[in-house]
């Protein structure tokens, strides 16, 4: 019995020792060129706006290697009204998690692929690795990824650039979604952007460590428009009828605090509702059924922000940040202060933070207010320089 034991253990190791070898002498091809016998996994899952998207993985006018590389172009446009789309690379067409096509990559540590944008500026969300784990509701796929790994945001350059995701200490052992990439319409460059994906694959790197990922304070809401040290969408707006009561410019480029734009808001009250506000969310219209999306800001004391009145006077009956209460994946706590009445310069306000919960936050800021405490005729008012601080 011993020996059999013995047998049986040095069997294992051999297995595992081939399965590293392999890593490392190979590569595992998500996309390498068109129709190559080594590309992996199939660009179906499209998400969010996918009406904004124009794919071509045969584009000849710009290969990083081969004879091909991936286009896409993305409008901004938010034709399914969500601010955001993306594309994963499934183990078999449109598997959300429903069958068992994935690949055992145990062994592979690191995903590397190549990207350039057409003119530069081009921004990229995000890019993940597995992530198909649970559905809008937070009930686990039969057959969910056993990573989810983020990397981003990437703004890109007109030339052809590296970039490589470190999966040191992942567990690969099951992976359905092997790539895939968001856009956000708030980053995207205006009027659309167009860039070029090459040589997507997963790689060994025996000096790989896993990555400690550590808060790094000041942590933005806003700097500004194109800030890839945004985070958080203002997504949520409120109530229903908001969109016929509410104008939104986060470019607004006359007299910022600071940087070269800053966010203009009309409120008019056309619907009639009497009341509006916006909810900065992460991801995009996230009230809570989201899993694993909240930020956690435990390092933060604080969440200070600039704000100024068109004319001054304007009434804000509630600056807040958490809150978001009803689904099953919510904000681990709130704060709040109001009401404010805002002058015509430039004003600095702080949310204390001191003692709150923050391990978990998808409501980053939110604002609100009514019409009754205002100028019936509506009001025009400034923020700028949002972020959660020591």
């Amino acid at each position: 019995m011993k020996r059999f034991q013995k047998v049986v253990v040095l069997f294992s190791l051999v297995a595992m020792v081939g399965v590293f070898a392999y890593a490392q002498d190979k590569t595992f091809y998500v996309y390498s060129d068109k129709s190559a016998s080594g590309n992996h996994f199939i660009p179906s899952g499209w998400m969010g706006d996918y009406g904004d998207l124009k794919f071509n993985d045969q584009a000849t006018e710009e290969a990083a290697s081969g004879s091909t590389s991936i286009r896409i172009t993305y409008s901004a446009k938010k034709a399914q009204g969500q601010g955001w789309a993306g594309i994963y690379w499934q183990s078999a067409a449109n598997n959300w998690g429903s069958r068992q096509s994935g690949y055992d990559l145990t062994g592979f540590n690191k995903l590397i692929f190549k990207a350039k944008g057409k003119e530069g500026g081009e921004v990229i969300t995000k890019v993940t690795v597995g992530g198909i784990i649970r559905d809008g509701q937070g009930n686990i796929y039969p057959y969910p990824d056993t990573l989810d790994v983020e990397y981003g945001p990437i703004k890109l350059t007109n030339e052809w650039q590296e970039y490589s995701i470190n999966l040191a200490g992942k567990d690969l052992s099951y992976l359905n979604g092997g790539f895939c990439i968001v856009f956000n319409a708030d980053q995207a460059v205006e009027g659309g952007q167009t860039l070029y994906l090459d040589e997507i694959y997963f790689s060994y790197d025996c000096l790989l460590k896993e990555e400690e990922k550590a808060l790094l304070l000041p942590f933005y809401v806003y700097a500004d428009s194109a800030s890839l040290d945004n985070h958080f969408i203002p997504s949520g707006w409120m109530p229903a009828t908001a969109a016929q009561d509410l104008k939104m410019q986060i470019k607004w480029e006359e007299s910022p605090l600071s940087g070269d734009s800053c966010i203009r808001i009309e409120y008019v009250n056309k619907s009639g509702t009497r009341w509006a506000g916006i909810y900065w969310q992460n991801p995009a219209n996230n009230w809570g059924t989201v899993p694993k999306a909240g930020f956690d800001l435990k390092e933060a004391g604080k969440l200070t922000f600039w704000a100024r009145g068109e004319k001054g006077g304007e009434i804000i009956n509630e600056f807040k940040m958490g809150g978001i209460s009803s689904g099953d994946h919510i904000d681990s706590d709130s704060a709040s202060i109001g009401p404010i009445q805002l002058t015509k310069d430039w004003k600095e306000y702080e949310i204390d933070l001191r003692g709150r919960d923050l391990s978990y936050v998808i409501g980053g800021f939110c604002w609100a207010t009514n019409i009754d405490v205002n100028d019936p005729n509506g009001i025009v008012f400034y923020l700028d320089e949002i972020k959660y601080e020591e």
